[in-house]
């Protein structure tokens, strides 16, 4: 008994030591930390990360402006870098050293929480970069179109009175029908039944994902399994789609590649690209859920906080309505008099700066071991990212950082103008991401954003339906949200 007595003490003390030395010899060790680093008391780290990520991000770009820290999640490290310099020296890696693709496998969990990996075949994305962009400006005309018909719908005014509305949940509905228009055309995106596995595909993938990272690594495969949500979905979206897939199908076949009526839509474009893959209607149905995640979750956040600062400050609507009004009159709603609107970029461009949609940008994977030019060893595989929302607050870049201007990037020394517009990352700002992937998708929300924004403020009187003012924004670990069940009223405008 005594001998198997220190046999077993001797294991403990050896594995004790080795767990030691491991750890002393990964360069993730001598990385600054915020909150414990120490094995199991990381997870009070990432538990205060989880809850409270505005005040680690905050604390980390404060204490190491410039440099590097890292914050523990439950499954993983992430390591943070700091300021302008950073940035450009994190964007400047090619992408056999940092990945934006493995970064996004494996902070989404794409496969249990879509269905599929994105970073395998991501052709979706560069169908966004190149056919969607090149394509905005003949297809912003059904973009009001469908802007016009789903405002009367979910913000139904009556004469003069005012009409109380959940402003998250509409704007989630207006994008959605908006979206809907260009990725699958009429008459799908107006189905209801559609439009809400649209909208809450989003949902059910962002509540999947903050699941899952509360578990390590080896224990997703099991968490994943019993989600379930991405296998219902695809069910429910081959219902909606393989129908119309199979009808333009049987077009190409009667009347040839160009034949007169043939959709000029994402589900086309998705189509086309996906012959001769394998299981191409599967392909294209996930593609179609992946995008819809991807452009409703960052519009209708982005362009709810748009409209709770309007709800707070009227003045700002009258601001735009004098930006506007003179430029649709000359051009119409085209992308010529949005590229002008330079007041609605600037407070868009605010927006986005005061609130954000992540407290990290230019989420990565290192690849390969790397060594950064303050000395941080960064090993290979870890997560790398850069404090966004610190920055954006950083007072030596943004003076008066916590106070909204919705002029701030109005170009006035020069008359007018923008000194950068909305859609433009730069080392600073980097809502849209930074560098080759930078979201390929930013010009069609720009547009997308300043006509909704737009046609609230020429056609309704909005405030908050209480006297408390714009509520808090809402934090899950880094994701940031407006606050959801925030009352707006409406009032039809005198023209």
């Amino acid at each position: 008994m005594a001998e198997t007595s220190v046999l077993a003490a001797l294991v403990v003390c050896f594995l004790s030591l080795f767990i030691l030395v491991r750890r002393r010899l990964n360069p993730l060790h001598s990385i600054n930390t915020i909150g414990p680093s120490a094995p199991l008391l990381s997870y009070i780290g990432a538990y205060r990360f989880f809850t409270n990520a505005q005040d680690v991000l905050r604390e980390g770009y404060q204490k190491f402006k410039g440099s590097t820290f890292k914050v523990a999640m439950m499954d993983q490290w992430v390591v943070v870098v700091n300021g302008p310099n950073m940035v450009e020296e994190l964007r400047g890696f090619p992408d056999e050293k940092i990945s934006f693709l493995h970064a996004v496998s494996k902070v989404v969990q794409p496969k249990y929480t879509m269905g599929f990996d994105a970073h395998m075949d991501p052709y979706h994305i560069t169908l966004v970069r190149e056919r969607l962009n090149r394509n905005l400006g003949n297809l912003l005309p059904d973009v009001i179109e469908e802007l016009e018909l789903s405002m009367k719908e979910y913000i139904p005014t009556r004469g003069n009175e005012w009409t109380s509305v959940l402003g998250f949940s509409a704007m989630q509905h207006i994008v959605g029908r908006v979206t809907s228009r260009l990725f699958v055309g009429t008459p799908k995106c107006r189905d209801l039944d559609y439009l809400d596995l649209a909208v809450n595909f989003m949902t059910d993938a962002m509540r999947g994902r903050a699941l899952l990272s509360l578990f390590p690594s080896f224990i997703k495969p099991f968490i994943g399994v019993f989600l379930g949500g991405a296998r219902r979905s695809s069910l429910r979206a081959t219902k909606h789609l393989k129908p119309i897939i199979e009808e333009r199908e049987k077009s190409l076949r009667d009347f040839g590649e160009n034949w007169p009526e043939k959709p000029n839509d994402m589900l086309m474009w998705l189509m086309e690209e996906a012959r001769g893959r394998p299981e191409p209607l599967e392909a294209v149905i996930k593609r179609i859920l992946a995008l819809n995640f991807a452009a409703m979750n960052t519009s209708s956040n982005s362009v709810t906080h748009a409209l709770y600062h309007l709800a707070e400050n009227p003045e700002i609507a009258s601001m735009l309505r004098e930006d506007a009004i003179p430029l649709i009159k000359e051009h119409g709603w085209t992308k010529a008099a949005f590229s002008q609107m330079w007041k609605l970029d600037s407070f868009l461009k605010e927006s986005q700066r005061f609130n954000g949609l992540n407290g990290m940008g230019l989420v990565r994977v290192a690849l390969d071991d790397l060594t950064l030019s303050d000395g941080t060893r960064v090993p290979r595989d870890t997560i790398i990212a850069a404090g966004s929302t610190s920055m954006h607050k950083d007072g030596d870049l943004y003076p008066d950082p916590d106070t909204f201007n919705p002029l701030r990037f109005l170009n006035t020394a020069e008359g007018g103008g923008i000194k950068l517009g909305f859609a433009s990352p730069r080392a600073d700002y980097i809502a849209f991401g930074r560098g080759r992937h930078a979201c390929p998708g930013r010009f069609y929300a720009d547009l997308e954003l300043k006509a909704i924004i737009a046609h609230i403020a020429l056609n309704f009187e909005v405030k908050f339906d209480n006297q408390l003012g714009r509520p808090k924004n809402e934090w899950i670990a880094s994701t940031i949200t407006p606050a959801q069940d925030a009352k707006l009223l409406f009032r039809k405008r005198e023209m």
